[in-house]
């Protein structure tokens, strides 16, 4: 398994062409799942696991590598499928997520393949608001459930939405609304919830292309996007569009090419201001800091001090 993510470092000319590689791996029985490579540091058979008293239930003990220690939570209990009864015989996958490394126990590693986004799905709608998947993918004439380990995670460790009481308040001047486009309905939440608390309402979008028409759709009426929108904060992995060709395609567009797009993602690595400044995005910022995120907005906000009442339908 040693080899599985050799010359993964190379991979990141994917990134602004709407591709992607998932790393795939099975739980509990034959279904295949899968997550972004970019999100992965490191596969390895798992190691010994040292229990932690009064943990969550999906933590199964932590582990020392390569001078950091790790928490381990079993994907496949996470998910409500049954714990893997014998650790040791299966693998970790060692995971950068909103500014903090964990791993994931597995059965096992299948492996990685290349994709288009727009071969990516949003999951059923019968999957319900509750579920775990933010996309799903056919490989191999099989479908492959992408995972939301965003909401895995803040299941395990809520995190905190509330923001520092200096922060808190309406902004000046008129009514701002903004765009928020992201799969995750934990990390939507989030964002909403953020700027409900410094006076902005939230307009949600799960995806780059849905977001798209929506854009166009409020252009029709001929009235300025940056009259309605004061701006979008979006993620950049998502089904169908991700975020980095979302930026392009409004940048090229004279309607949409003023508004000013904050990535907000998950995703870690030194390519992102590189990325960033390609498609012509103004700002990067990680997942998930309430308060990092509320100044990020208000910096951009405030010092304008106007805002267009108008919103669109």
């Amino acid at each position: 398994m040693t080899g599985v993510l050799h010359g993964v470092d190379q991979r990141t000319q994917m990134v602004g062409h709407n591709r992607l590689e998932l790393l795939l791996f099975r739980l509990t029985g034959k279904q295949r799942y899968g997550i972004n490579v970019f999100k992965v540091l490191e596969v390895m058979p798992c190691p010994p696991l040292t229990r932690m008293p009064k943990s969550h239930a999906s933590v199964r003990g932590i582990s020392h590598i390569r001078g950091r220690t790790i928490p381990v939570l079993d994907l496949g209990l996470s998910l409500g499928l049954g714990a893997l009864n014998e650790p040791s015989t299966g693998y970790i996958v060692i995971t950068e997520y909103n500014r903090s490394v964990q791993a994931f126990l597995v059965r096992g590693i299948d492996r990685i393949v290349h994709m288009s986004w727009t071969d990516i799905a949003p999951p059923p709608r019968g999957c319900g608001p509750n579920g775990y998947l933010t996309a799903v993918a056919r490989v191999d004439d099989e479908l492959i459930e992408i995972v939301d380990v965003e909401k895995v995670l803040d299941e395990v460790v809520h995190k905190r939405t509330e923001i520092s009481r200096e922060l808190t308040g309406p902004t000046s001047g008129a009514p701002v609304r903004i765009l928020v486009v992201d799969d995750s309905s934990v990390a939507r939440n989030q964002v909403a919830r953020t700027m409900q608390q410094i006076g902005i309402e939230s307009v949600l979008a799960h995806n780059g292309r849905q977001a798209l028409d929506m854009l166009h759709g409020w252009a029709e009426g001929g009235r300025s996007i940056t009259d309605q929108l004061g701006m979008i904060i979006s993620d950049i992995e998502m089904p169908v569009m991700d975020g980095y060709t979302l930026t392009a395609e409004l940048k090229k567009d004279p309607r949409f090419k003023d508004l000013y797009v904050l990535l907000h993602s998950s995703l870690s690595g030194v390519f992102n201001d590189a990325m960033v400044t390609k498609v012509g995005a103004d700002r990067f910022l990680a997942k998930f800091d309430a308060d990092a995120l509320a100044r990020a907005v208000l910096e951009k906000i405030r010092p304008a001090g106007q805002a267009s009442s108008a919103r669109p339908h």
